[in-house]
């Protein structure tokens, strides 16, 4: 079998995760959060959840860097030859960047969160009317990235499989540039 296999399913497990925790982040573990009785409980578990996270997030962004150095470096000829296929992988690469830095951002954001939970919320992305102008602002951002985090890491796969399409015989032909 010619190819890169541990590369390639290292690459779209990875992605998989990422897409996957940020959505069940998103709606099991935010939504559980907001059902704690005690408003200051909402965030502290949230932030508790997303930390225990952070680690297994943070290998999986590492791993999918190294797979996809090790696929780009295995289609180094394809990249320069096949039409579309370098223009594919240079917005890949920033859709997975821009996506990396929003994901780490909200990391911040989330730690911010945590440090001021005693505050009390309505959940975890959902501040109380009392709630410091600091937190507010941090929750109302968390709530727009829990949903573009899994948006980015979605495009991602999507464009992953694009180029999977791109590798099939009658695609490579039809995109070889003389």
């Amino acid at each position: 079998m010619a190819g890169n296999l541990i590369a390639r399913s290292v690459h779209d497990l990875t992605a998989a995760a990422w897409f996957g925790g940020s959505l069940m982040g998103a709606i099991g573990l935010n939504g559980a959060a907001a059902e704690a009785k005690d408003p200051s409980e909402r965030t502290r578990l949230s932030s508790a959840g997303w930390m225990k996270w952070a680690p297994f997030q943070t290998a999986a962004f590492a791993s999918h860097l190294v797979a996809d150095l090790a696929i780009a470096w295995e289609n180094k000829g394809r990249i320069a030859k096949q039409d579309g296929v370098a223009r594919d992988t240079v917005i890949k690469t920033a859709v997975t960047v821009v996506g990396a830095a929003v994901t780490l951002y909200s990391g911040i954001l989330g730690k911010k969160v945590e440090k001021l939970a005693a505050e009390g919320a309505q959940g975890a992305t959902e501040p109380r009317p009392d709630a410091s102008d600091e937190l507010k602002a941090a929750q109302q951002q968390l709530k727009m990235l829990q949903w573009a985090i899994p948006a980015f890491a979605g495009a991602v796969i999507v464009l992953g499989a694009k180029h999977g399409e791109m590798q099939r015989p009658k695609n490579v032909f039809a995109g070889l540039r003389s």
